[in-house]
């Protein structure tokens, strides 16, 4: 039993999507695959030996063990997709991953850092092709840091997802499709609603881009990047042995961060916070949200408070 190739890729795509998942980058691996079997005069999936394969990882050099696992993991799920599908009977094909012994923590913004880089890009100069620069990167900044938003969702956001009265942002298509409500308190408020302002004053409308230069296009992650790692040079904050150079995700990890930190001061389970704090970010589960609380020695300071003063009454018993 086997199947076509090229075929069978575009039905596990499918799939995947009607799953409510993007899988872009999944899709540009999956063509590397069919190009590499091609060379080769493989059409079918039967042809896709073990051997085969090894010889197409090895054709795609990839430094980091990140970008080389997901290599591997992508292959190995269409191929066990295919299989369970009845596409091939078997692929007796092992591919092995790297161990991440490279992987350095993410920089963590405490309040007094972050305040810091929003006021430096609050005093950004404009261009002229770039209005509003410091009003732009300080409030996508802003929404990074303070609501855990993913770049490319912040800049994507229109004036019509901005709902004031019930104090909700509406994120369309975040992560793998999912679009979700974002409740915002009145720091954050005041800063949409100056936003909104200065956009209103320069003739937007509802699906136009809260966050623009030109009025017609939303603000590219990319620049923001570019501007975030600009900033972060100049302000030299000092990095942690063993942690990364602040990058712009490092705002939406310290979201998360922050989150579980302010439960336990405030005496809640964080057990059972996890889930809201999931949805609220935009996962597909606690697992996911679970990688972004990095231990800190704040975190770690706080639950021991919180099991000495659990264990206390059981230390007490036991003394003579």
């Amino acid at each position: 039993m086997s199947a076509n190739l090229t075929a069978t890729v575009a039905d596990f795509l499918a799939y995947k999507r009607a799953l409510g998942r993007k899988y872009l980058s999944e899709e540009a691996t999956l063509n590397l695959l069919i190009g590499f079997a091609e060379e080769h005069a493989v059409t079918d999936l039967a042809e896709l030996t073990p051997r085969l394969l090894d010889e197409f990882v090895a054709s795609r050099p990839r430094e980091r063990s990140r970008s080389f696992n997901h290599l591997i993991g992508v292959t190995g799920s269409f191929l066990d997709w295919a299989i369970t599908q009845q596409r091939v009977d078997a692929v007796h094909w092992q591919g092995r991953r790297r161990h991440e012994t490279d992987r350095r923590l993410p920089f963590l913004f405490d309040p007094a850092q972050a305040r810091q880089l929003l006021n430096a890009a609050a005093a950004l100069p404009d261009y002229s092709r770039g209005r509003g620069r410091s009003p732009t990167y300080h409030g996508i900044f802003a929404l990074c840091y303070g609501l855990g938003l993913r770049v490319g969702e912040a800049c994507s956001l229109r004036l019509e997802d901005i709902d004031a009265d019930r104090q909700l942002l509406i994120v369309h298509g975040g992560k793998f499709g999912k679009s979700r409500f974002v409740p915002f308190g009145p720091r954050i408020g005041e800063l949409l609603a100056g936003q909104l302002q200065r956009r209103h004053e320069r003739g937007g409308t509802g699906p136009d881009p809260l966050f623009t230069f030109d009025g017609r296009h939303c603000v590219a992650p990319c620049g923001v990047s570019e501007t975030f790692r600009h900033l972060t040079e100049e302000l030299a904050f000092p990095v942690p042995a063993g942690t990364s150079a602040p990058r712009l995700h490092c705002l939406r990890h310290s979201f998360a961060v922050g989150c579980l930190l302010r439960w336990y001061r405030e005496g809640l389970d964080p057990s059972t916070k996890l889930i809201q704090l999931s949805t609220f970010m935009g996962h597909v589960s606690p697992a996911s949200t679970a990688v972004y609380l990095t231990i800190t020695p704040e975190l770690l300071s706080e639950a021991s408070r919180r099991f000495e003063a659990f264990a206390k009454p059981v230390w007490s018993e036991e003394k003579p």
